[in-house]
């Protein structure tokens, strides 16, 4: 099987900055044509002039995948333009932080929407095509690969709401993964600590302010997006795996 990404079509959202910017360019330098997706429009534009200036081939999607209707939309536009779907990446994200008693509940809605919402919407239409992809003798495997955080894992003061759907993310995943292993989907997810990009500056500047007087910003050397990228495509070259036994063991999770 080839280790490159040569004819297979790749979702990416969150794309328009941080990890989804990297991981886009990543993927299109190992040969797949890249559909990025965020809800700034002029940033993906950019980034696509990036891709093919450097010989990759990517198309923009402007879409706020909380909202069911423009998730799915997201999909139909993959297929009815390239007409196959073989890796997605659910790296789209909000980070924004306060204490359960102070924070604004609007807040914990926009993040369930995207977090939640949106990886849940976006992997619903795209799991039939990722099946149908598995099934070919392109690749003979698929992949879906989910970003969460180390917050999804341990929970920290002001995070509360933030690691609710990052503790969920990877309820989903274990969960998908047992359904579809054996079709040869491929379901991981990442939980990275910090990293350089522009969540933090998302919240209120209070927020950002207390951050950057406490431990959490006091880190001397964060990852950078590209680390994050690199190992997801380690993840989505791997050759299939001969057996469902080697399948089974392969790992969980990756930060």
């Amino acid at each position: 099987m080839p280790s490159t990404l040569e004819k297979t079509v790749a979702i990416v959202t969150g794309a328009s900055s941080g990890i989804g910017k990297a991981t886009a360019k990543e993927l299109a330098a190992l040969g797949a044509t890249v559909v990025v997706v965020a809800r700034r429009a002029d940033r993906l534009d950019t980034l696509v002039a990036t891709i093919e200036a450097a010989g990759g081939t990517a198309i923009a999607v402007a879409a706020d995948i909380g909202d069911r209707t423009q998730a799915e939309a997201v999909v139909r536009t993959v297929l009815d333009r390239f007409g196959r779907l073989d890796v997605l990446v659910n790296n789209a994200g909000l980070m924004l932080l306060g204490t359960v008693l102070d924070q604004d509940v609007e807040e914990w809605e926009r993040m369930i929407s995207v977090n939640q919402k949106g990886l849940l919407y976006l992997t619903k239409a795209a799991l039939p095509h990722l099946l149908a992809a598995a099934e070919d003798d392109l690749r003979g495997v698929a992949d879906i690969v989910n970003v969460s955080s180390i917050a999804g894992r341990e929970a920290y003061p002001q995070f509360g709401v933030y690691s609710m759907t990052k503790f969920g993310v990877q309820g989903f995943t274990s969960a998908l993964r047992q359904e579809v292993t054996q079709k040869h989907v491929r379901v991981g997810v990442l939980e990275p600590g910090a990293v350089a990009t522009e969540l933090v500056s998302r919240n209120n500047q209070a927020v950002q302010d207390q951050l950057a007087a406490s431990d959490a910003e006091n880190i001397p050397e964060r990852l950078q997006p590209e680390d994050i990228a690199e190992s997801i495509a380690y993840m989505v070259t791997r050759p299939r795996r001969s057996s469902i036994a080697e399948l089974w063991a392969m790992p969980t999770s990756q930060a």
